[in-house]
C-alpha cells in the first residue's frame, strides 16, 4: 500500500467538472479516486446509462444512480473471458501457499498511524528508525526492545500488552497486511516495513503453524476466480486509461500509480 502525503491542493477536474475544493487536503491517492470514479460517471452518462441531471459529488461519495450506472457500463464495456483449465493449473502451482488451510501466526506489532494531516516523511522515518532498533538489538534484548518500543510508539492498542495481536488467521488480518505475514517461511522480526491501510507497522512473527496444502480439485474455484479478478484488474486500469486519454484532466495525475479503484 502506498503511504501519499496529505496535501493542499489547487481545484483539479475532469472535462471541466471539479473533483474538489481549492481548501480541500487530499492525498495524491484520494484525488485519483474521485478523477476515477468522475470519468466513469461521465462515461456512464454518455452511453445513455445515467440521466442527465444527476450532478457530480462534492465530497467524493456517488449518487446511487451513478454507482448503478457505473456497475452496468462496466459490465458493457468490459470482456472478462473465464480462465482455461491449464491457466488454473499453473497458478495453483505457483501459489501453493496461497490455497494452504488453517495457517495461524503469532504476531506483534507496532502501528505508525496515517491519519489526517500527519507528516508521513517524518513518520517513516520514525517507523524505519524503530525497525532498525529492534532488529539490532541480540537475542537477550530483542523482547524489552520490542515491548517498550510498542508500549510508548504504537497508534494501536495492543501497544499495553507489548504490540501483541496473538494468534492470527488471514481472515482476521486486512489482506494487504495479510499478504505479508501469511505463506511465508519468516519467523522474527520482518526486515521490512509493513504497509496496510491503517498505516505503517513494524512486525514480528513469534511463531508459525502452517497450513494445509490443498489439491487443485479441492480450490478450482477460489483459483478460478482469482484470475478472473485479475484479469478485471487490467482491463478496468485500460478501460480507465482509454477514458483519460479522452478527457481534458487537469490538476490531477492519473499514470502516477495503480487506480485505487482497483487495489
Amino acid at each position: 500500500m502506498e503511504i501519499n502525503t496529505p496535501v493542499k491542493s489547487t481545484i483539479a477536474s475532469i472535462n471541466g467538472v471539479a473533483l474538489n475544493a481549492a481548501a480541500d487536503i487530499l492525498s495524491a491517492d484520494d484525488l485519483r479516486q474521485r478523477a476515477y470514479s468522475e470519468l466513469l460517471r461521465q462515461a456512464a452518462k454518455n452511453s445513455g446509462l445515467l440521466a442527465d441531471s444527476d450532478v457530480p459529488s462534492t465530497d467524493g461519495v456517488l449518487s446511487e444512480e451513478a454507482s448503478s450506472a457505473i456497475e452496468a457500463l462496466l459490465e458493457q464495456a468490459l470482456v472478462i473471458p473465464e480462465p482455461s483449465e491449464e491457466a488454473c493449473r499453473r497458478h495453483h502451482a505457483a501459489n501453493v501457499a496461497t490455497y494452504s488451510t488453517g495457517e495461524r501466526v503469532n504476531v506483534r506489532h507496532i502501528l505508525f498511524a496515517v491519519t489526517q494531516g500527519v507528516d508521513v516523511v517524518a513518520l517513516r522515518n520514525r517507523a524505519e528508525t524503530t525497525l532498525l532498533d529492534v532488529r539490532c538489538h541480540d537475542g537477550s534484548n530483542v523482547e524489552d526492545s520490542f515491548t517498550k518500543a510498542a508500549s510508548t510508539l504504537s497508534n494501536c492498542p495492543s501497544g499495553a500488552e507489548g504490540g501483541s495481536l496473538g494468534w492470527l488467521t488471514a481472515a482476521d488480518c486486512a489482506p494487504e497486511f495479510a499478504k505479508e505475514l501469511f505463506g511465508h517461511a519468516e519467523v522474527g522480526v520482518l526486515p521490512r516495513l509493513v504497509h496496510s491501510r491503517f498505516g505503517l507497522h513494524v512486525v514480528e512473527v513469534l511463531e508459525r503453524v502452517p497450513g494445509v496444502e490443498q489439491p487443485f480439485d479441492a480450490v478450482r474455484g477460489a483459483v478460478a476466480m482469482a484470475l478472473r479478478q485479475k484479469t478485471y484488474v487490467t482491463a478496468l486500469r485500460q478501460y480507465l486509461s482509454l477514458l483519460a486519454g479522452e478527457a481534458d484532466v487537469v490538476g490531477v495525475d492519473l499514470e502516477a500509480a495503480d487506480t485505487p479503484l482497483v487495489q
